[in-house]
């Protein structure tokens, strides 16, 4: 009799550990497969402690196709509490890994969100990184808190005419998150993933850490230094760190 193993948790999220190559090689054949609503959800202790206050964005967190550690974090709680979260991988480096690896397919590549003119400005440098991948941007959506019906009526006009085959969406969590799982019905075939900030790495408008702070994990405290409003968010590190260890003693 065959036995499927029962995902570990962490903070009520089951824990489904996967390398950069199976995460690639899953989405090829999603792509190759496609037609089904797919997502891709970002896992780092910011995102596991306002989950754990909203029902919704938990559940949508637990039923992620793929899930990437994207925090630190997220690797020193699975080693207090003895489980595999995997290795870490950024929602920005997998974006631009899927490109690398699918340049030569005719991809069709939609980037939604960010600020004014940022998603257009990544695809004219996209369109010559990437030449062989056809790619679309637009903001979409002025508030994401407060989408008005005529915005995203558009977004899925175009998205019915364009098909695109994954969608990266910046709106920030946990907005993206629940914006894709609300409308999974209008995204069925496409393969979404929400990048937070990541077009603003992309784009030039905020510099990513040196590769060097990034390897051991750093980056975070890089960008508080550059942008120190984000210290009153560096405060659900401390609820991240106890609510582990209330986890592991009870």
């Amino acid at each position: 009799m065959n036995l499927t193993q029962t995902p570990e948790n962490i903070l009520n999220i089951p824990m489904r550990p996967m390398d950069k190559d199976r995460i690639l090689e899953k989405i090829n054949k999603y792509i190759s497969t496609q037609c089904v609503f797919r997502h891709i959800v970002s896992l780092n202790p910011e995102i596991l402690v306002m989950a754990q206050d909203d029902e919704e964005y938990r559940n949508i967190l637990s039923q992620g196709d793929i899930q990437i550690v994207d925090g630190v974090g997220i690797a020193i709680g699975g080693s207090i509490l003895g489980i595999d979260v995997g290795k870490r991988v950024t929602g920005v480096d997998l974006m631009e890994n899927i490109l690398q690896d699918l340049n030569h397919s005719g991809l069709r590549v939609m980037l939604l969100g960010g600020g004014e003119n940022i998603a257009e400005k990544i695809v004219l440098c996209y369109k010559k990184k990437y030449p062989h991948i056809s790619f679309y941007g637009m903001r979409g959506i002025s508030s994401i808190q407060d989408p008005h019906m005529t915005e995203e009526a558009a977004i899925f006009s175009i998205v019915a005419d364009y098909k695109p085959q994954i969608l990266f969406v910046a709106f920030g969590s946990p907005w993206q998150e629940k914006w894709i799982w609300n409308h999974r019905g209008e995204l069925a075939g496409v393969i979404c993933m929400g990048v937070g900030g990541g077009f603003d790495f992309v784009s030039g408008k905020v510099a990513r850490a040196p590769h060097f702070l990034r390897s051991i994990g750093l980056e975070w405290f890089y960008r508080l230094m550059r942008q120190p409003w984000r210290v009153r968010r560096q405060i659900r590190l401390i609820r991240f760190m106890l609510l582990i260890f209330k986890q592991k003693f009870f």
